[in-house]
């Protein structure tokens, strides 16, 4: 059996967000910050994946797994409910702060 001598981005971004809090705090901070909804959608679709997977988040936040995926799709246009609960389904919250 051959051993492995890479790993691709997907599987080290979601081995990161999995295992390091901080990471995944910053790495979605960033994501907001490119003022892209397709940017921020895909990383926390990510850190759903990281998070014990599409259905895992899709039952505690009481949608279908398919509804789930649409939302945070690339052109996926979540309700701000869905967002929140998906934050807090991954052990984050969305914060407000001044720009100045």
């Amino acid at each position: 059996m051959k051993s492995k001598l890479s790993t691709s981005h997907d599987e080290w971004m979601t081995q990161q967000l999995r295992v390091k809090p901080d990471f995944a705090r910053e790495y979605l901070n960033v994501a907001l910050e490119e003022d892209d909804s397709e940017v921020l959608l895909i990383a926390l679709r990510r850190l759903a994946i990281a998070s014990g997977g599409m259905t895992k988040i899709a039952k505690s936040v009481g949608i279908e797994r398919e509804s789930l995926y649409r939302a945070l799709s690339k052109k996926g246009n979540p309700r701000l409910s869905t967002l929140t609960a998906v934050m807090k389904a991954v052990g984050l919250k969305i914060t407000v702060e001044s720009v100045r």
